[in-house]
């Protein structure tokens, strides 16, 4: 079974977690033997064009002393096989759009999702 993973939330959990929980999940997916993609949309398209571990936040006395290594994360998603796409438009209108993706990361566009959805068996949308 081909799963696409679509990833509209981004920085869901990097708080009080050391990772994005969906890309965590995709990756031990896949290390289980998953057949994923992942598709970037709205907010984390972001995630494709990181290039650093997001600083620190510091809540009161409280301190996240491992925050997110989101760069990280996409770059061994796609260095374990997992295609990871970028919604080209999303990034546009965030003010992304001329920014260099993170080494593996595919743009598609909005007209072109339809045949993306028609490639996998499920499709789970966080």
């Amino acid at each position: 079974m081909n799963v696409l993973q679509v990833i509209d939330q981004a920085y869901r959990t990097t708080t009080e977690e050391q990772d994005d929980t969906i890309l965590w999940l995709t990756r031990s997916m896949r290390g289980a033997g998953g057949n994923l993609t992942v598709l970037l949309s709205g907010h984390a398209v972001h995630y494709a064009v990181l290039r650093r571990r997001q600083p620190a936040l510091t809540l009161g006395q409280w301190r996240q002393t491992q925050p997110a290594e989101l760069p990280r994360d996409i770059a061994e998603l796609v260095a374990s096989g997992v295609p990871v796409y970028a919604v080209q438009e999303d990034l546009e209108e965030r003010g992304l759009g001329q920014l260099p993706l993170q080494g593996g990361v595919r743009l598609i566009a909005r007209h072109a999702l339809p045949g993306l959805y028609e490639q996998v068996d499920q499709v789970w949308q966080w």
